[in-house]
């Protein structure tokens, strides 16, 4: 089979992709809807504040399973939302998210503000995107004040069908009469609690009934039950049908997500349908930090900015991601991120010193055997160990490595053709060795070989190992 855009190897097999499908509880393997192209929906994040490390992993999953459904010869639609407006709180006395951010930088209740907050971080969120290996304009990101009416329309469904109730505050969904909710995460609801997004309200049919359009005296939107604002629950479903249709592939999201907000999805939409919403539900395990959860009340939020400004690539944070499981929890510290940095050095810096050989197929063990843990539900560890027996096999010529590591970043997505500077310019040399590269290159001009050896190893003791490329030395950290 020839896949479009990626030449393969009579050699070379593509196994059947598998993911693990929260649904079942199981790793299955990939049947999509149709052969035509997949569609993906993933939770994004509500434009209030800045992104720390933590919301950027969701995305940074979402892109190595278009990475990988791409190669895997599929076309991919992609949609990722933005929440740009206030929804119902956590609790009563806690006020979302966008009504804190406007609160934080001094700015007026309104919807044209909320907009304007939610855009502003946007953007930044698009700025941070690149630097870790995703493509934005490969993402559709609808923004959710957009799909009002639809909203309004997904509520007016459920009402028609029996599905919803209005109470003095706003309008409900009956979860009683949706015979399988909480099936997502086998879910009881006994062990669900009032609180954590299941408002507390004496008119509602049961504790697990979640709002579909609040209430609102001041700010909102005008609807058939008033002014007001949706339910948090019922902007996916509604930019789904839209933009994606009734049935879609895969739903992405953060662990978080399946208690209450994807069992509420899954509710409004197959109330609606009568049919399965989503084929497979795929989630990210959380990201700590320094063993505690992310959060600004406890200082350890962490940034893209924060990296640089520590002289690390972008790059480096979605090496160390692939170093681990995306469903294994993860801990981040400084010490893990450094490694990382320095591991990606070296691996960028030995690429770049197969620059001038010439091309040669990929070695086909190693592409068979990268696919094979990638297919096997994304096992990102195995395919970065893999990479490095690749680099030390001394029985796979050079060409054949340089080619081979083209193939492997198609899914990794770390950038090894861009320019070494990009990847390099973050480490920061001891005056002492700049010192001895100078000199040995000196010493190499001139042919004096055995010098150039001896300065070589003083380096080497220093702890830095140097590669000759067409373009001069390169240094990466042992």
């Amino acid at each position: 089979m020839e896949l479009p855009g990626f030449r393969l190897s009579k050699k070379t097999t593509l196994p059947p992709l598998r993911f693990h499908n929260t649904l079942s509880g199981k790793i299955e393997v990939f049947t999509p809807l149709s052969e035509k192209e997949i569609k993906i929906y993933n939770c994004g994040p509500t434009a209030y504040d800045r992104q720390h490390i933590g919301n950027l992993f969701p995305p940074i999953v979402a892109n190595l399973i278009q990475r990988t459904l791409l190669v895997w010869g599929y076309s991919v639609q992609e949609v990722n939302n933005i929440t740009d407006f206030g929804h119902i709180s956590e609790d009563e006395d806690t006020e979302d998210k966008m009504t804190k951010g406007l609160r934080r930088e001094g700015m007026t209740l309104t919807l044209p503000h909320m907009r304007a907050l939610a855009e502003r971080y946007a953007a930044l969120f698009f700025e941070d995107l690149p630097l870790l290996g995703v493509d934005p304009g490969k993402v559709t990101y609808p923004r959710a004040s957009d799909y009002i009416p639809e909203q309004i329309a997904v509520i007016k469904t459920l009402e028609q069908k029996g599905y919803a109730y209005r109470t003095s505050d706003g309008v409900y969904f009956d979860t009683s009469k949706f015979t399988n909710y909480g099936e997502l995460g086998g879910i009881r609801l006994s062990g669900l609690k009032e609180g954590a997004r299941i408002e507390h309200n004496p008119q509602k049919h049961t504790p697990h009934d979640f709002a579909l359009w609040k209430l609102d005296t001041k700010l909102g939107w005008e609807s058939p039950w008033g002014l007001g604002f949706p339910g948090w629950h019922t902007e996916c479903v509604a930019m789904i049908f839209k933009i994606l249709g009734k049935q879609i592939d895969i739903h992405m999201g953060g662990v978080d997500l399946i208690p209450i907000h994807h069992n509420n999805e899954i509710a409004q939409a197959e109330a609606i349908t009568g049919k399965q919403f989503v084929k497979y539900w795929i989630h990210n395990a959380h990201i700590t930090v320094e063993g505690k959860k992310v959060s600004k009340s406890l200082g350890n939020t962490i940034y893209v900015s924060d990296l640089v400004d520590r002289g690390l690539s972008p790059s480096a944070l979605r090496y160390w991601f692939l170093t681990a499981h995306y469903r294994t929890p993860t801990n981040f510290t400084w010490d893990a991120i450094e490694g990382a940095n320095t591991a990606l050095s070296r691996l960028r810096i030995f690429f770049e010193s197969l620059a001038t050989v010439s091309h040669e197929e990929p070695d086909q063990k190693f592409m068979n055997d990268f696919y094979g843990a990638f297919a096997n539900d994304l096992d990102t560890p195995k395919t970065i160990a893999l990479v490095w027996e690749l680099i030390k096999n001394p029985d796979v010529s050079a060409q054949s490595k340089r080619a081979s590591l083209l193939k492997a970043d198609e899914i990794l997505g770390l950038g090894l053709s861009e320019p070494l500077k990009s990847a390099s310019s973050s480490i920061e040399v001891p005056e002492a060795v700049q010192a001895l590269v100078k000199e040995r290159e000196k010493a190499r001009k001139m042919k004096h070989f055995a010098e150039a050896d001896k300065l070589r190893s003083h380096i080497e003791e220093l702890g830095y190992d140097i590669t000759d490329t067409s373009e001069g030395p390169r240094l990466s950290p042992r």
